[in-house]
């Protein structure tokens, strides 16, 4: 495994298992910009938000921890874990 491959690894997001619950809890960790200052990818926590909207849920909460990596191409790290509802059709 490449530095890339793990720095795209460390980057990653689970996916919701299909099933109809009525809630969902998804993880996404955001990973500092290389270069400069913010979070480099919120496009992905954009694309789990918005994907589970397409499916009938709603975000219900969302909370959030941070840690630092070490090593080559380490850097500040924070978990967002995602609790989503089931929006009820009446």
């Amino acid at each position: 495994m490449g530095f890339l491959d793990k720095a795209r690894e460390e980057s990653t997001y689970s996916v919701a298992s299909g099933q109809n619950y009525h809630y969902v809890v998804l993880q996404v960790t955001l990973k500092e910009k290389f270069l400069g200052t913010g979070s480099g990818n919120l496009t992905e926590l954009e694309t789990v938000i918005n994907n589970q909207a397409a499916k009938g849920y709603r975000l219900h909460t969302i909370a959030t921890s941070s840690g630092g990596s070490k090593g080559i191409g380490g850097g500040d790290r924070i978990q967002a874990t995602m609790v989503f509802e089931k929006i009820e059709q009446s």
